[in-house]
């Protein structure tokens, strides 16, 4: 039963890694420069990938370890859709009525420490209110998605094995 929590969070994991790569594709392969809130879903997938590689030193055939690990992965996953959810809401709005995302993230961190490491990471700028697609889908609804099964999968991997757990 060990191994099946494991199983769960690799697959999140793989998840995370996939989303990223497709994320820093579409920027330096097809030119799409990612908008501010664009990055907040980026950096909390790749913060939910880190998380979840994190998680599998836990004792995960305990259940308070595998509940700090959901709890722990659930954090940049639910900041990451309801960025997304926010995003939708902005691009929903008429032009005239769609506030400023702010300045980019390179302009707010430059000068922070290893800031040449990240820069290509956070790197856009900033107009949120632009819908940009992928298979005819809105990006952010994209992110959203990918969150929310980041969430199913952990909580539902977490419910079962509690299930199970009782049931022996």
């Amino acid at each position: 039963m060990i191994g099946s929590y494991r199983k769960i969070l690799l697959g999140i994991f793989a998840v995370a890694a996939v989303c990223t790569a497709m994320s820093l594709y579409m920027q330096y392969g097809r030119g799409m420069d990612p908008c501010v809130m664009c990055i907040i879903q980026r950096v909390s997938i790749i913060f939910v990938g880190l998380l979840s590689l994190l998680s599998m030193l836990l004792p995960l055939k305990r259940r308070w370890a595998r509940t700090v690990a959901a709890m722990l992965v659930s954090i940049p996953a639910l900041w990451g859709g309801w960025t997304a959810i926010s995003q939708l809401h902005l691009q929903s709005l008429p032009l005239e009525q769609q506030p400023s995302c702010g300045a980019p993230w390179t302009f707010r961190l430059q000068g922070a420490p290893l800031f040449d490491w990240y820069e290509p990471i956070i790197r856009g700028y900033g107009q949120c209110g632009t819908v940009k697609y992928f298979l005819s889908v809105p990006f952010a609804w994209w992110s959203l998605l990918a969150c929310a099964f980041i969430l199913l999968g952990l909580w539902g991997g977490w419910w079962v094995m509690r299930h199970h757990e009782i049931a022996e």
